[in-house]
């Protein structure tokens, strides 16, 4: 399936490339208008964000395989990132993991059958000093228990 910019997009991209000093420097963006075009990160995504960058397939690759933002499957509608790190760790972030995974039946960045779901361990969200937490696409839920983490799925099923 080939992928290329939609006419809206491509006038986003101009205004993000005049943003930088040159092209390579807006990937992050172009990847995220990429991603919000077509729902994740594919080879053919990484073809075209490479051309429009100027920059190699490889370059454009590092940065989508470094960063979490980036999803190279398609991600269920909620997508679920759990945080595992030190902060998070400590106050029973692997004990919400562990839960989440089994109540969605889905290993790390598995999507559930339904497409409703998916889920994904993560480093550092940055959101120490209120551990442990969970991100649902874009919305942080800080100061979880398991208890208080399982509510929310069921919540997100009801919607």
């Amino acid at each position: 399936m080939e992928f290329h910019f939609s006419e809206e997009n491509l006038s986003k991209l101009s205004g993000v490339f005049s943003k930088y000093p040159n092209k390579k420097a807006a990937v992050m963006p172009v990847l995220y208008i990429a991603q919000e075009q077509n729902g994740y990160i594919s080879n053919e995504v990484i073809s075209e964000v490479s051309k429009v960058c100027e920059i190699t397939e490889e370059e454009v690759m590092g940065v989508v395989t470094f960063y979490t933002m980036y999803h190279q499957t398609k991600p269920g509608k909620y997508h679920i990132q759990v945080c595992t790190n030190v902060s998070c760790m400590l106050r029973d972030g692997f004990e919400i993991y562990d839960a989440v995974k089994e109540k969605l039946g889905i290993s790390n960045h598995g999507v559930t059958g339904d497409g409703l779901f998916s889920l994904e361990e993560v480093e550092c969200m940055g959101s120490c000093g209120t551990a442990p937490m969970i991100a649902v696409n874009e919305d942080f839920h800080e100061n979880l228990t398991k208890e208080l983490t399982l509510q929310i799925l069921d919540n997100l099923k009801q919607v």
